[in-house]
């Protein structure tokens, strides 16, 4: 392949850091190394490739898991390399700011993963639940303190609530974060995700930091969930036998009794079913948040497309009853929730399996009716089945959020064609059209697929098109990725540096969009729920974090004398600062800005 080859070495060491649990889940212990390298230096661009992350791994210090010496080879395309510096860097990455520096310059550093969306979440958002210390966490233990570590897109966030509460329910305690940080744990869970190519490196990368563990903590059980484990099954046990128990997406409850099987047995358990004998939902549960919450409103996909592994991993659709989904909404909102997200790999497909095309309009609309339910949001729809009732139901019921995530995929329809995808631009974005003429003010993602095997310049000039045409809030953008299994996997595929090009061309369109609609907010008033004060610089600036009505971040400054709101507050207040994905909102009283509480 074209390119220069440099070396680049990374040394992680965190003994002496102070971080909050939800940074350190995602960034530290569990080491996400090629997704977390790709993003530390792709984010200036000049990586074409990352190869060989594995290659050399080292554990030094006492924490080994926490404190690793890292090298691999990484592959520049030729004169990407523009900063003048030597080839062989030396990185240094500072977890507690999230940055990376690049000799003497700092770039912030984005921590973010895939659609339904990982992308879509903030940290607060798809963390892991930590337990509040008590008193008697030295004494009490139960079956033993457990972790759950999730990958993935808000289903799997929502499954690892799941996990939870069935963990639970047989008598496990989840870990407060000093027993986290401390490592005084004595059951792992990973949720995995599948959809990336690199799924299997993260998963297996991870559990090899975990077998560390293992031994310092022999009686450690460590257990491995998700589409991933769906996928490699007994592959898991051959490759990783230190792991104990393996299940799959279709039978969380089974995994209690395969832990105590596996303490029992002294070796591996695996239990992965390919049909669906109970919805997830009928599971217990433990939500990660009180004031947000997940419903699942069907599980699978029936559509085929060619890049896609979710219907092998999550099977085909099957949709929940709409009394059922009320029930959990209406029992959410009395437990303190209010705003709830519905979920489901296509949400406003809901119904057409037993031939009601009007199941998930009326579904909204009844979620109008329900008291104390301040928000609703769903993901993901698809274009195809997005008809004019969902659209009516969305502007006409006060309490459906004006936010839409709509995934394009691809601006040419000869590549939809070829990606299975059942619509074609012209009717993308006449849906877009009537979106915004029943709600002005709706915000739109989406996410776009770059490279897809047999993509042309021309294609592509379509998709450039289209974005520049829908005017998207945001885009979440991917080369395209092969997954094996999968039809595009085995077609002749486009080569990585023309791919990393449109990439590039891409992103730069999108931030243009992107940055000219958020300067719209400027001057306005936003309500916005506050999720916490969680933001890379809430602390110092005195800010709480939280999403307007349309979805979009907004950090918020509160004025000197006025009241701090708490999580689940509403705050009204007049944005006066559009930043490249967030907004700023730090009201001037003085000068007859906005600033209100509301309990």
């Amino acid at each position: 392949m074209d390119g220069i080859v440099g070396e680049t070495y990374l040394e992680f060491g965190i003994k002496n850091l102070q971080l909050g649990a939800n940074l350190i889940h995602r960034t530290l212990v569990h080491l996400h190394l090629i997704d977390e390298l790709g993003d530390l230096i792709g984010w200036q661009r000049t990586i074409v490739e990352i190869y060989r992350f594995q290659s050399r791994l080292q554990f030094t210090g006492i924490d080994a898991a926490l404190s690793i010496k890292y090298h691999g080879s990484i592959v520049y395309p030729k004169g990407a390399w523009k900063t003048g510096k030597a080839l062989k860097k030396r990185y240094s990455f500072n977890p507690s700011t999230c940055q990376a520096q690049y000799g003497a310059c700092w770039e912030s550093l984005p921590i973010a993963w895939n659609t339904m969306n990982e992308d879509m979440m903030t940290e607060a958002e798809r963390a892991s639940k930590l337990a509040e210390p008590t008193a008697e966490d030295t004494a009490t233990r139960g079956k033993g303190v457990f972790y759950v570590h999730t990958l993935g897109c808000q289903m799997n966030v929502h499954d690892s609530e799941r996990i939870s509460g069935v963990l639970e329910a047989d008598g496990y305690v989840p870990a407060t974060e000093g027993q986290y940080l401390d490592h005084d744990v004595d059951l792992i869970v990973m949720n995995t995700c599948a959809v990336r190519e690199n799924a299997a490196e993260r998963m297996y990368g991870t559990i090899g930091l975990w077998a560390e563990m293992k031994r310092q903590r022999p009686n450690l059980q460590i257990a491995v969930g998700g589409c991933m484990a769906q996928l490699d099954r007994e592959k898991i046990a051959k490759k990783a036998p230190w792991v104990d128990a393996v299940f799959g997406t279709k039978n969380i409850g089974s995994l209690p009794q395969l832990l105590d099987q596996a303490r029992i047995e002294g070796h591996a358990q695996v239990k992965v079913k390919e049909e669906l004998n109970y919805f997830p939902s009928q599971l217990p549960t433990d939500r990660a948040s009180k004031v947000s919450s997940w419903v699942a409103i069907s599980v699978g996909c029936n559509n085929t497309c060619t890049f896609c592994i979710v219907p092998t991993t999550r099977g085909k659709e099957h949709d929940r009853r709409p009394g059922d989904i009320l029930a959990e909404i209406r029992q959410c909102v009395d437990e303190g929730a209010k705003e709830v997200t519905l979920l489901g790999q296509n949400v406003n497909s809901f119904g057409y399996g037993i031939g009601d095309r009007f199941a998930f309009s009326k579904l909204l609309r009844a979620c109008g009716e329900i008291e104390g339910l301040e928000r609703v949001r769903f993901t993901s729809p698809h274009p195809a089945a997005f008809t004019d009732d969902v659209i009516a139901a969305m502007a006409e019921t006060p309490n459906v959020m004006h936010q839409l995530h709509f995934p394009l995929q691809s601006g040419s329809d000869r590549i939809l064609r070829a990606m299975r995808r059942s619509y074609r631009s012209a009717k993308f974005l006449d849906i877009l059209r009537k979106i915004r003429e029943a709600m002005p003010d709706a915000q739109i993602s989406t996410d776009i697929i770059v490279g897809f095997p047999g993509e042309t310049e021309e294609d592509f000039q379509e998709t450039l098109r289209v974005v520049e045409e829908a005017r998207f809030a945001s885009a979440f953008t991917f080369i395209y990725s092969p997954r094996p299994g999968t039809p595009a996997a085995e077609m002749e595929q486009v080569p990585h540096d023309v791919a990393q090009d449109r990439f590039e061309r891409l992103v730069a369109l999108q931030e243009r969009i992107t940055e000219e609609n958020l300067k719209t907010f400027e001057g306005r008033d936003v309500e916005v729920m506050v999720t916490g004060a969680s933001g890379k610089k809430d602390a110092a600036t005195h800010r709480v974090t939280g999403r307007e009505k349309t979805g979009v971040l907004v950090h918020v400054g509160v004025p000197e004398g006025e009241p701090m709101p708490q999580v689940g507050d509403f705050v009204t207040a007049t944005i006066t600062h559009a930043g490249r994905h967030n907004l700023i909102a730090d009201p001037d009283l003085k000068a007859g800005q906005t600033y209100a509480v509301r309990h």
